[in-house]
């Protein structure tokens, strides 16, 4: 059984200096600070229908502070678009985004896009699936870039309730960080150990910093950019705010599964380990009659009679070169 230990010196003098709970900040203390730069804000969606507008409604809640709400749809099947349109953001489509690039499937080709899809200084991802989100997500997320010149990178984090058959546990959400992330960073990125979500969707940095970064395509683009933050402008770079509680869609574990290993991939390569992996095929399992593995991507081969069968999803390891260097040979 392990025991406990000191946290390092390193990650403890970074913790008692780049975080901020509760956030210190108002909208108009901000807004004052900005001198001159400006702020857009990211809404990756795919089929959100249920809380974009809310969240494009609690993005607007931050008045002047914010210059630019633009959804990146996706792919969305549903109405989001028209909701996210309707409660006043610009939505913009994959190809519309970067017309001379063939689109590429994954939620970190949705916000590498993003970059030419926007012009603010300093950029505000925000997922679409929050539910009872306010405009302190956003000044939050700000507060440290418009105050703090040296950092370049803000994370939020939260508690994270897990809601389960319609019944909502007080923590418990977040399960990919504490069983995938959170170990995986204490092998191979020890210095950032002490980043509370390193996988949230709610995160603000400098475009000069964003612009001169590779992305990862899928859902490994969180860890992602931090670990290649930290390797390019140091710890202290990094920042984050406490934004309160975190309430969106829980996946199920199939999903979660696929996250995972995504997320394995990008830090093996990141940390030097696979610099050149294959795709892999991950093999999980469910039942008869059961709608677990069923999203797009899973090649389902039902046995006979019944019973367990396996779902086949093909992980591929995907990514964009610095968005600079499109933008600049273009």
């Amino acid at each position: 059984m392990s025991g406990g230990s000191e946290l390092r010196e390193d990650v403890r003098g970074w913790f008692a200096r780049r975080t901020w709970q509760p956030v210190p900040w108002s909208a108009a203390q901000l807004f004052e600070a900005k001198r001159g730069q400006t702020v857009s804000v990211v809404l990756p969606a795919l089929n959100e229908e249920a809380t974009v507008a809310g969240v494009v409604e609690a993005v607007r809640a931050a008045g002047p502070l914010v210059d630019e709400i633009v959804v990146m749809d996706g792919g969305c099947t549903d109405r989001t678009a028209q909701r996210a349109a309707a409660a006043g953001a610009k939505v913009i489509g994959l190809a519309e985004a970067l017309p001379g690039v063939e689109p590429r499937p994954g939620k970190g080709e949705v916000l590498w896009r993003s970059l030419a899809a926007t012009t603010g200084d300093l950029v505000v991802f925000v997922d679409a699936d929050l539910v009872e989100v306010g405009p302190e997500v956003v000044v939050g997320l700000l507060g440290p870039l418009l105050t703090e010149p040296q950092v370049q990178l803000v994370k939020g984090f939260y508690r994270r309730p897990l809601r389960l058959d319609s019944v909502e546990q007080r923590s418990g959400g977040g399960r990919v960080t504490e069983l995938m992330a959170r170990p995986l960073l204490a092998r191979f990125a020890p210095q950032l150990s002490g980043v509370v979500q390193p996988l949230g969707g709610e995160y603000a940095a400098r475009r000069a910093l964003l612009e001169q970064l590779p992305f990862a395509g899928g859902y490994g683009v969180e860890i992602a950019l931090l670990m290649d933050t930290v390797r390019r402008a140091g710890l202290d770079a990094i920042g984050q705010v406490d934004l309160g509680v975190r309430k969106h869609r829980n996946r199920d574990l199939a999903d979660l599964g696929v996250m995972a290993s995504e997320i394995l991939a990008v830090v093996l390569d990141r940390a030097g380990v696979d610099e050149e992996p294959q795709p892999v095929d991950l093999v999980q399992f469910a039942e008869a009659g059961s709608s677990a593995g069923s999203s797009a991507g899973s090649s389902v081969r039902p046995e006979a009679g019944g019973g367990w069968h396996p779902v086949v999803r093909t992980v591929a390891r995907s990514g964009r070169a610095p968005i600079e260097q499109v933008l600049t040979s273009s």
